[in-house]
């Protein structure tokens, strides 16, 4: 049984079918990324996973247990967590104030040391207010909000998008040493030299259906998919 299952997903915004019969799988303690063209279905699919989009039909099993259809808060506490694409921290929170309490209702919350050590940028930023941090340090903050509940996977959207090279590379190591101590991840990221070096599998999203399927060691031996589905 795969950590994360699932079949046959149809979801809408409103009367538009945007996820068309999408079935995946993510294993334990592995990296998964969506690669596709902006508007495929890739943050969809992870709103769709997440309960923030009720899907019309299909099965999400995580861990084995039927989420499809609940609360975005219920399939928090089975275990998944989403960092959004706009990160949704409290800006008039502190640091240390958004992880604390993000942490409250989580049964095996993370250390705060723990996660200091992870990035220890939050760390000499503890005091600050959220709207004081750089977007890198937002999204280090965002993805420290996840990691405290001890997820069992975190979805991670568009974790890279408009950072600057440096704090980009900061935020790999980050995601490669969790990737590292077993943390399993799913990742939708437009840098794809980003995405091939972190994901062990991907999958290309086009028009809300699954094009293709592989490992990123193959999707690097295959440019003509590239071409076809990203247009690089």
């Amino acid at each position: 049984m795969s950590l994360l299952e699932v079949d046959g997903l149809n979801s809408y915004y409103g009367d538009s079918h945007i996820l068309f019969d999408v079935s995946m799988r993510v294993e334990k303690h592995e990296v998964v990324a969506l690669l596709g063209r902006n508007g495929a279905g890739k943050s969809t699919t992870l709103k769709s996973l997440m309960g923030v989009v009720k899907p019309k039909a299909g099965s999400v099993k995580l861990d084995g247990t039927e989420i499809a259809g609940k609360k975005a808060h219920s399939i928090a506490r089975l275990g998944m967590q989403l960092v959004h694409e706009d990160r949704r921290i409290f800006g008039s929170l502190s640091v240390e104030d958004n992880i604390v309490l993000a942490g409250l209702t989580a049964e095996n919350k993370w250390p705060l040391d723990r996660i200091y050590e992870m990035f220890p940028r939050l760390k000499e930023r503890r005091t600050s207010r959220g709207t004081d941090l750089s977007g890198g340090e937002q999204q280090m903050l965002a993805i420290a909000r996840a990691l405290v509940r001890d997820p069992k996977i975190v979805l991670l959207d568009e974790p890279f998008e408009g950072l600057a090279p440096v704090i980009v590379q900061d935020l790999m190591r980050a995601c490669q040493d969790l990737a590292k101590a077993g943390q399993t991840i799913v990742l939708v990221e437009q840098n794809l030299a980003a995405t091939l070096a972190l994901a062990d599998r991907l999958y290309i999203v086009a028009n809300g259906h699954i094009a293709h399927e592989g490992t990123a060691s193959e999707l690097k031996t295959q440019p003509e998919l590239l071409q076809r589905y990203l247009g690089v």
